[in-house]
C-alpha cells in the first residue's frame, strides 16, 4: 500500500536546514502566534502543557513569551530546559513542531519589550510587576506541514484532485534543523 505522499504527482517533501530553516520558523511563528508550550518534566499539578502566545521571534528564530515567575511551567523549566512548541495555523496547513532550550529571565529590558497592556490582566501590576519572567526558547529542530502556494491554491487543488480522482493536494513537510 503507497502512503498518500506517494500518490501525488508533485514532490511534497523538502527538508530544510540553516537560514532556510530559521526563515520557515519565522514565517509560520509570525502567522500563528500562539502554541501549545510543553515541558519535558511536569511539577505536580501541572500537565505539562499550556496555551501561550509568542510575544516575539527574532531574526535567529528565537522566540520570547512573558510568563509569572510562579508558574508550573517556569518550575519546570528550571528542572529541565528542554522543551517541545506546538503550532497549529489552521485545519488543513501551517502545521509546527519545535524541539529547544528554553531560558528563563528577569531582564527588565526584554520584560518592557515584549510587554504589551492587555497582558495586565495577568500582570496586575503591570510593566513593573515582579511576577513577571522573559522566556527565550531556542529551537534546535523541528518538522513542519504546511502548503507550497498558500490556502487558495491548495483548495483548488484538492477540489480538481476530488473531481478527477487524484491526489492533489498543495502539501510541503519535511525536518528543520536550525543551527545554534
Amino acid at each position: 500500500m503507497n502512503s498518500i505522499n506517494k500518490q501525488q504527482p508533485e514532490e511534497n517533501h523538502e527538508n530544510l536546514a540553516g537560514r532556510e530553516a530559521i526563515d520557515r520558523v519565522i514565517g509560520l511563528v509570525r502567522q500563528i502566534e500562539s502554541c501549545f508550550f510543553c515541558t519535558e518534566k511536569a511539577v505536580r499539578g501541572s500537565v505539562a502543557a499550556r496555551p501561550m502566545t509568542v510575544r516575539e521571534i527574532d531574526e535567529n528564530g528565537h522566540i520570547w513569551f512573558l510568563s509569572p515567575a510562579d508558574s508550573h511551567k517556569n518550575v519546570e523549566i528550571d528542572r529541565d530546559e528542554a522543551v517541545t512548541l506546538y503550532f497549529q495555523g489552521s485545519s488543513h496547513s501551517d502545521f509546527l513542531v519545535l524541539h529547544g532550550t528554553a531560558t528563563v529571565s528577569k531582564d527588565k529590558a526584554t520584560i518592557e519589550r515584549l510587554w504589551d497592556p492587555t497582558l495586565k490582566t495577568w500582570f496586575t501590576g503591570g510593566v513593573d510587576d515582579p511576577r513577571i519572567t522573559a522566556i527565550e526558547v531556542v529551537p534546535h529542530e523541528g518538522y513542519y506541514w504546511d502548503t507550497k502556494h498558500g490556502n487558495l491554491v491548495a483548495g483548488l487543488k484538492i477540489l480538481v484532485g476530488t473531481v478527477i480522482g487524484k491526489t492533489l493536494d498543495d502539501s510541503i513537510e519535511g525536518k528543520l534543523k536550525i543551527p545554534a
